[in-house]
């Protein structure tokens, strides 16, 4: 087992997975619940919520959380990246449709998008500060 380093994990965060969010919550275990995310290597992980969703109400009150990827399949890798919200803003079109089609491709992104991206939609961006990763692949070999 072999931690990835800076650009390995930042690379794998940036590749297409669904997200486990958590963030901590009172009186109760932290929400741990699966997320589309948006991230690109040295920039912030992009998430898309409404406003009222229990998501963005536990974020904006903890002003941090945590996201983790994995393959679900062998060899076995994570990352897990923690940090402060720095923005919430309400969900620009532009940026709701790049992350639908990333996840469902072009047409059914739109369209999707179109659909789903409402006058409460938000954006929460999070710059990742700390770090956890693994990957198993050279024990598969």
């Amino acid at each position: 087992m072999a931690t990835m380093s800076k650009d390995q994990r930042e690379q794998y965060l940036a590749g297409v997975h669904v997200g486990v969010i958590a963030v901590e919550r009172p009186d109760r275990a932290p929400l741990a619940v699966p997320i589309w995310y948006g991230y690109e290597p040295g920039g912030e992980v992009l998430l898309w919520t409404e406003r009222e969703s229990i998501k963005h109400k536990l974020i904006a009150a903890a002003g941090r959380f945590a996201i983790t990827v994995q393959d679900e399949q062998p060899p076995y890798k994570y990352v897990t990246a923690e940090g402060e919200v720095t923005g919430v803003e309400p969900a620009a079109d532009e940026v709701v449709r790049a992350l639908a089609v990333r996840y469902l491709g072009e047409e059914a992104g739109a369209a999707f998008a179109t659909q789903n991206n409402t006058p409460t939609s938000v954006l929460i961006r999070m710059r990742p500060a700390r770090w956890l990763s693994t990957d198993y692949s050279a024990e598969w070999v």
